[in-house]
């Protein structure tokens, strides 16, 4: 199974990062790729940090396992072995799914100063993040397929990197970008799955300060 799980783990990553960048430069003339996350030491460059050691520990999880790294015996069998197949593969086919639903929007990284369209179909009417919410799973397979320590780390780092980069990085993002069209969406749909995770709904009663309050008449000068 560790030959099979390092197979899955560099189809999965060069369908997810090498095709799809690919077919986004074909279909817009542009890659979709923000890698630049700001100075050493902000947010947005930690949860880089994270993702960049998220996918080197994610290949060293089944290279250990090919170098002979035992399994933590709580989940070394072979029922187990083959879900975590199962949920890797399909992991892979919902990333893809996702990735691709996002059309022109699609990007890796966040450019402050860009504005795309706010996806909420497909996918992203179940969660807001089911790209991240697909690449867990995924790594959540290949973690029992080959269930080395080396693979929990990688997990327990990549779910780590994607709650950082939501949370700190995108939010904030999309919030400044779209206003109360996000924040109605976000109130509506669940962060990583359905129902959970939603922010507050936009206040919608709130007067507008800049007319007159009812009853009264605007303020004439003399």
């Amino acid at each position: 199974m560790a030959v099979t799980a390092l197979i899955v783990y560099v189809v999965a990553m060069g369908l997810a990062f090498g095709w799809r960048t690919v077919v986004h430069r074909r279909r817009t003339g542009d890659t979709g790729l923000r890698l630049d996350a700001g100075p050493a030491g902000s947010v947005a460059w930690w949860a880089k940090t994270a993702f960049v050691a998220a996918i080197a520990l994610g290949l060293a999880g089944p290279v250990a396992a090919t170098a002979g790294m035992a399994d933590l015996a709580l989940l070394d069998h072979p029922a187990v072995a083959a879900a975590g197949l199962v949920i890797a593969l399909s992991g892979t086919a919902a990333t893809l799914a996702a990735q691709l639903a996002m059309g022109a929007s699609w990007r890796i990284g966040v450019d402050a100063g860009e504005r795309t369209d706010l996806v909420t179909g497909g996918p992203f009417a179940l969660a807001r993040n089911p790209i991240f919410t697909a690449m867990v799973a995924t790594s959540a397979g290949l973690t029992l397929m080959v269930p080395n320590p080396v693979a929990v780390l990688a997990l327990a780092v990549l779910a780590a990197a994607v709650e950082l980069q939501v949370r700190a990085v995108e939010e904030p993002y999309l919030l400044a970008a779209h206003g109360p069209a996000y924040q109605g969406y976000a109130a509506r749909v669940g962060r990583f799955v359905p129902g959970l995770g939603r922010l507050p709904a936009p206040d919608t009663t709130a007067l507008d300060t800049t007319a007159p309050a009812r009853g009264s008449s605007p303020a004439r000068g003399r």
